[in-house]
């Protein structure tokens, strides 16, 4: 909606990383501001917002009036006037709660407003911030249910040094207000740390935590719930995952803030150039703190193996399509240093097997396919929501996992990891192996790795690097252990 700040331009950055055409849509829409808010008031600073676009590397800014986006409904001027225009209606059990309670039809304003962005401009990708939690799983729930062909991107919560939560509405807080407002971070990180540490996790005993930092007394608390954070239904305790939300007026200023919490163990994502150790590193980062090596190598090598077996042709993606979408892949904990994951597919063991030369000259045509990539994808989150585990690739921190709670981003220069290289080949009994010849085909890698449209090499912005030139790979998975068990004091059973 426009006087965008730190946290719009993470969306973008992240969009700008990930796709070739970026749109940003600013319209400041009047369907879903409620009678009473702030709709006149809300900062409007078109000139400088199209500036930060710019800069930031936008190609499109789509600023429509309310007269293109509502021509049979000119005189929209709230959410009381929903009825003059044909408008989209959420599920009543992810509205009626949380911030619904008090901003009656505001999400009816909002999906209707997102629909019609999506029919107009439709994107492969749309960026939403985990801040507005509730918006994020009604607009998931909109695009499921009407078949729009768009993934929607969930971007973590930007915070100021002080905690407070990036907010266009932050500039209305006086200074005195401002440091009050800290306590909503502060209350969120005092019932996560009752979660972590504490072993709580009751709906009651995690709010009454939360409640003791939160600034003002109970008649400025708007709402505290703990709920699903798919599904937004309440939820008496944490049950494998949960949003624990809250919106608070701080003088006369609505505030929301939340934060994850996730009873499972942390997700480890690393990333880096070729050659920078990620693959062995991963393996021994995962056996060492007995968390699942997400192996996407084996996944996409035991469905090329899949593939063959069932000797369909490898150009036939129709085929392979329909097989893969029955495949039953699984990898598991074989507690085996050397080969840390068992891998099956359809229950069968075929973690040698997919080793072969054969599979090894054809995974990469498998891989190519889109049906695979999405199969894949579709998996590995689904293994990320249920359990801790440790996951090394190009995109791993920025695409699959994007709240992965650890992530880092191992890399070495180009003349260390052509000297590594040298020295493998060598140990190999290849002689006169050109140094300068490897730098060279090294930074054509990165090239091409960087700029490719299918998962693309990159550095989440909130990922930790890791310089490894001069470290051995027992040192550099000391320190990756180190970070672990510094970020995550409590014990966690996989």
């Amino acid at each position: 909606m426009g006087a965008l700040h730190a946290g719009h331009l993470r969306l973008i950055s992240q969009a700008v990383e990930e796709n070739d055409v970026i749109v940003v849509s600013i319209f400041l829409n009047p369907l879903q501001f409620e009678p009473g808010s702030d709709l006149e008031q809300y900062p409007r600073q078109l000139e400088q917002d199209c500036q930060l676009c710019e800069e930031a590397g936008v190609d499109i800014v789509f600023v429509p009036s309310v007269e293109e986006l509502y021509p049979h409904g000119s005189d929209v001027t709230g959410t009381e006037s929903q009825q003059k225009v044909t408008r989209v209606v959420p599920p009543k059990d992810m509205t009626s709660q949380m911030c619904g309670q008090t901003r009656l039809g505001h999400f009816e304003g909002v999906a209707t407003v997102v629909a019609k962005l999506f029919n107009i401009i439709q994107p492969t990708r749309a960026y939403f911030g985990q801040k507005d939690a509730q918006q994020l799983a009604i607009i998931r729930r909109l695009v499921a249910d009407l078949n729009i062909p768009v993934e929607i991107c969930a971007c973590p919560i930007v915070r100021e040094t002080s905690g407070l939560a990036y907010s266009s509405r932050n500039q209305y807080l006086t200074p005195q207000q401002k440091q009050q407002a800290q306590g909503l971070y502060q209350g969120l990180q005092q019932a996560k740390e009752a979660f972590e540490q504490n072993q709580i996790r009751t709906a009651q005993a995690l709010i009454e935590s939360l409640q003791e930092k939160l600034p003002g007394n109970p008649s400025q608390w708007d709402y505290m719930a703990l709920v699903h954070p798919d599904t937004l239904q309440p939820l008496a305790e944490v049950d494998k995952k949960a949003l624990l939300a809250l919106a608070v007026h701080v003088g006369e200023t609505r505030l929301i803030d939340n934060i994850i919490l996730r009873d499972r163990a942390p997700i480890i994502a690393i990333d880096g150039p070729a050659g920078s150790g990620k693959s062995s590193v991963t393996r021994r980062v995962a056996y060492e703190l007995g968390l699942l090596h997400l192996d996407t190598g084996a996944m996409y090598r035991a469905l090329t193996w899949l593939v063959l077996n069932s000797q369909i042709p490898l150009d036939d993606e129709a085929a392979i399509a329909e097989l893969v979408s029955q495949a039953d892949i699984q990898l598991e904990l074989s507690h085996r240093r050397e080969a840390p994951v068992k891998v099956t597919v359809n229950g069968e063991d075929v973690t040698q097997v997919i080793r072969s030369s054969l599979v090894t000259r054809n995974v990469s045509a498998i891989a190519a396919q889109k049906a695979v990539r999405d199969k894949l994808l579709q998996k590995q989150r689904q293994w990320g929501e249920k359990r801790g585990l440790v996951a090394e690739g190009r995109d791993i921190g920025t695409h699959v996992f994007p709240n992965a709670e650890l992530k880092i981003f191992l890399t070495a220069s180009v003349g260390e990891r052509a000297r590594r290289r040298q020295q493998e080949l060598v140990t190999q009994g290849q002689e006169n192996v050109d140094l300068e010849e490897l730098q060279e085909a090294i930074q054509q890698r990165d090239t091409y790795d960087s700029d490719r449209a299918i998962a693309p090499l990159k550095k989440a912005p909130d990922a930790m690097e890791l310089v490894t030139d001069g470290l051995s790979i027992e040192q550099v998975i000391e320190k990756i252990i180190h970070l672990y068990r510094d970020r995550f004091s409590r014990p966690h059973q996989p």
